[in-house]
């Protein structure tokens, strides 16, 4: 249980010795103290982050018993749930940033963060103040707990849920943590669900198979609720469309009911919809994958716009142009030129060595690179070293990061020059203070590598 004592009262108690003017007796002397704003805050993140010891437990009896000691907060604004293996961020990020183009109140519920918890919760495109992180934290410890304590993940989307409602927003952006059947965000009824895509992730919990993770990432899918797809392998198609149906929920899929068109030339895209053509479309995001995130979300938009939500094409464009979503191909020093992306898997590291291939060929490549241990950071690394003149391997804080010496096994046939740094931010100075004028250091394979560096750059001089 979550220690009693954390809450707006606490107080911390102090002692002090005095002798009486004979010299014969002492007495102790008890005084209280308030807690100070930041230090209860910073115990409010400890305490959630304990958390983490109870690992990750699907299901949905946890939150829902949460939930309701807080008046079920899911239910009283519209909402948007995004599953899927990769692009569910950045598709969230784009579609918050169209809702506030045209007028909507809204609220985005992302994970990981990169440098501060605040991040997770975002209202009309910033972060929740450390009052409101501390105020939610205290409304879900006394809203009652179950036999279970939660798990960190289903903590903060209670926070979450519990903030949305409390700021009255219109429309509430939603990112699973993993999965969707049992993922503790889909206590939502959703207007609108989207499965980005799927690939081969978290086998100890959702199964082996495309269909078993297909099958789980679909669990998102409501009666009765539309559903926008960027699915394309033909089993886990299948698996989409046979829960789809029995759910009556519409399935509308990238490359049968809509489609991009990308002009290299201009930097644009054209998308081609179900009702509308939209030309000389741009998004604020890099990388050609991020074209098919952005063709998700104006199917998305084209959708809700056939349920009387007024999106329209100026909000859509200036909304999808000023997207920005941090850690995902992000350029954050521009001498030396270093970009941050987080790569954090087989799919996303092959989407950033096309990026590299078709952007950056002829650049010197310095890779910094910490991978955790639950990811095929071989198959990875076969993607990406070998596109490099250098690789810096290092570890991330977190426990579940791989020992930088294990990567250098993998890494010794990829590429001539490797270096061991196991802490970040020496690793990221290192090689920042060691680069070419025009070389170009890339940051990769884990979003918990991209937060220790964006950290570290803060510091930077």
């Amino acid at each position: 249980m979550l220690h009693p004592e954390s809450t707006d009262k606490r107080r911390q108690i102090n002692t002090k010795v005095y002798r009486n003017p004979a010299g014969m007796f002492f007495c102790r002397v008890f005084w209280l103290v308030p807690m100070k704003f930041e230090d209860r805050y910073n115990q409010c993140l400890q305490n959630m982050f304990g958390l983490r010891r109870f690992g990750i437990k699907l299901g949905l009896e946890t939150i829902s018993f949460i939930l309701d000691g807080l008046n079920n907060p899911q239910n009283r604004f519209l909402s948007i749930h995004i599953a899927g293996t990769n692009g569910k961020g950045s598709i969230a990020a784009a579609i918050a940033s169209i809702f506030k183009e045209a007028g909507y109140r809204v609220g985005l519920y992302t994970s990981p963060h990169l440098i501060k918890f605040n991040e997770r919760i975002r209202i009309n495109g910033l972060s929740i103040s450390d009052s409101d992180v501390l105020d939610a934290y205290e409304a879900v410890k006394n809203a009652g707990l179950k036999d279970r304590e939660p798990t960190f993940f289903e903590y903060t989307t209670a926070m979450a849920f519990y903030e949305f409602a409390r700021n009255n927003v219109d429309w509430a952006v939603v990112e699973t943590g993993m999965g969707g059947r049992l993922d503790a965000t889909n206590v939502l009824v959703p207007k609108l669900s989207i499965i980005s895509n799927i690939s081969l992730e978290h086998k100890q919990y959702l199964g082996n198979t495309i269909e078993k993770i297909a099958a789980e990432k679909a669990g998102i899918i409501k009666e009765g609720v539309p559903v926008v797809t960027g699915v394309s392998q033909k089993k886990a198609v299948e698996v989409l469309k046979d829960i789809a149906q029995k759910n009556n929920a519409p399935l509308f899929r990238l490359k049968e009911h809509f489609r991009v068109r990308i002009n290299r030339k201009k930097g644009t895209f054209s998308y081609t919809g179900m009702n509308s053509i939209l030309h000389n479309m741009k998004t604020g995001l890099q990388g050609d994958h991020q074209i098919e995130n952005a063709a998700l979300t104006l199917a998305a938009c084209e959708i809700l716009n056939r349920r009387d939500v007024n999106l329209g094409p100026g909000h859509v464009k200036d909304g999808l142009l000023k997207t920005h979503w941090p850690g995902r191909m992000e350029v954050v020093c521009q001498s030396p030129y270093v970009i941050v992306d987080g790569a954090h898997n087989l799919m996303a590291a092959s989407k950033l060595a096309k990026f590299i291939s078709e952007n950056l060929a002829g650049n010197k490549i310095t890779m910094l690179m910490g991978i955790l241990d639950d990811k095929p950071y071989k198959n990875m690394m076969k993607l990406l070293l070998p596109l490099c003149q250098r690789v810096i391997l290092t570890k991330p804080l977190i426990n579940r990061a791989l020992p930088p010496e294990t990567l250098h096994e993998a890494a010794r046939d990829l590429v001539k020059e490797i270096k061991v740094i196991p802490d970040v931010k020496e690793a990221l100075f290192y090689a920042m203070e060691t680069a070419e004028p025009q070389e170009t250091i890339i940051a990769a394979g884990s979003l918990y590598v991209v937060g220790e560096v964006k950290e570290a750059l803060e510091s930077y001089k």
